[in-house]
C-alpha cells in the first residue's frame, strides 16, 4: 500500500517512519508531494476529531490512503489544557519554547505537575471511510526544561516510571513508550493486513 502522512512536522514524520516498519507498507509524505496542499484548520473539539478531519481530507486530495495524527499535552492542575490547543499555546506562529514558557508560567504555583501526552491516529480510504486509534502516556511536569532531543513539550515531561524527560532519551527508547509509539503499534497491530495489501476500502464485514 501507498500510505501518504499528513503532517509537515519532521520530527513526527520521522517518529511515523521509524515504528511503522510494516513490509508492503510505502510512506509518503507532503515533501514528496508534487503540488502544495491546502493548509487544514484544525477546529476540532477532540485530538480524534483533527485527526479525522486532516486524514479525510488529505486522503480525498491525494487519492491516497491517508494517516493523520492529533496529539497534544493535557495538564491536570489547567483542567487537561493546552490539549487540542498544545502547538498554538502561546498563539501563532507555533513555537516550541515560548509554549514552554507559558505552560512553566501557568504551572508557577501548583503544586499538582501530573499530565500525559495524547494521540489520535486516524486512517482515512481513498473512498472517506475512516477508523481512529489511540495511545496515552502519563507522566509529570518538571519545573525547568532538560534534554535536547525531541520537540514541544518533550523537555518537560517526565514519563511514569522514568527519571529521564523524553528530550533526554534516544529516538529508539521514546518510540518504545510515548503517545504516538502505542497509537501507532495498535495501528500496525490492527491494520496491518490492510498495509500489506493495495485495497481501495475497507473491506466488508
Amino acid at each position: 500500500m501507498k500510505l501518504f502522512i499528513a503532517t509537515g512536522n519532521l520530527h513526527k514524520l520521522r517518529e511515523i517512519r521509524a515504528i511503522l516498519a510494516v513490509p508492503g507498507l510505502d510512506i509518503t509524505s507532503p515533501r514528496d508531494w508534487p503540488t502544495p496542499l491546502p493548509p487544514i484548520e484544525e477546529d476540532g473539539l477532540t485530538f480524534e476529531d483533527n485527526a479525522v478531519k486532516k486524514a479525510l481530507f488529505t486522503a480525498f486530495a491525494t487519492g491516497l490512503w491517508t494517516l493523520a495524527d492529533d496529539s497534544g499535552l493535557e495538564v491536570d492542575a489547567l483542567d487537561n489544557a493546552p490539549g487540542v490547543r498544545s502547538a498554538r499555546y502561546a498563539g501563532e506562529p507555533s513555537q516550541d519554547a515560548a509554549n514552554n514558557a507559558l505552560l512553566l508560567k501557568n504551572l508557577a504555583h501548583s503544586t499538582n505537575r501530573r499530565a500525559r501526552f495524547r494521540c489520535a491516529l486516524a486512517l482515512c480510504s481513498p473512498k472517506g471511510h475512516c477508523q481512529v486509534v489511540d495511545g496515552v502516556c502519563p507522566g509529570s511536569l518538571l519545573t525547568a526544561p532538560r534534554g535536547a532531543n525531541g520537540f514541544g513539550y518533550d523537555p518537560l515531561f517526565v514519563p511514569d516510571r522514568y527519571t529521564k524527560t523524553f528530550a533526554e532519551m534516544p529516538d529508539t527508547e521514546k518510540n518504545k513508550i510515548s503517545h504516538r509509539a502505542q497509537a501507532l503499534q495498535k495501528a500496525a497491530d490492527t491494520w496491518g493486513d490492510l498495509f500489506a495489501g493495495d485495497a481501495q476500502d475497507w473491506p466488508q464485514r
